[in-house]
């Protein structure tokens, strides 16, 4: 394979990780905790949305719900870490995805 060629499918494969990171930037991940807790991200981690269930505004729930929140927060994150590895590794055929 000379230079150019892989230069070429080096710049082809960088155009297809940039498509496919944009699209899981808008891409909504959902996740629920012990059903009193649900939070929405976007694929860029923004958050969208918090919602608590109207069971769970007891004053004596206030630290279990926070920590839901947390937990829930973190698990969309690291289902967002994960799909983002897994399209790296479809596209370039390698964890890491390019390296650069």
């Amino acid at each position: 394979m000379n230079m150019q060629h892989m230069l070429m499918h080096a710049q082809k494969m960088q155009r297809e990780l940039a498509k496919a990171q944009a699209q899981l930037a808008e891409k909504e991940f959902t996740v629920s905790k012990g059903g009193a807790v649900t939070v929405v991200l976007k694929g860029d981690k923004t958050v969208v949305s918090i919602s608590i269930d109207e069971d769970a505004f007891d004053k004596d729930n206030k630290e279990m719900v926070e920590e839901m929140i947390v937990l829930a927060i973190n698990e969309a994150q690291e289902k967002i870490d994960e799909e983002s590895e897994a399209i790296n590794e479809k596209i370039t055929g390698r964890p890491g995805g390019l390296g650069f």
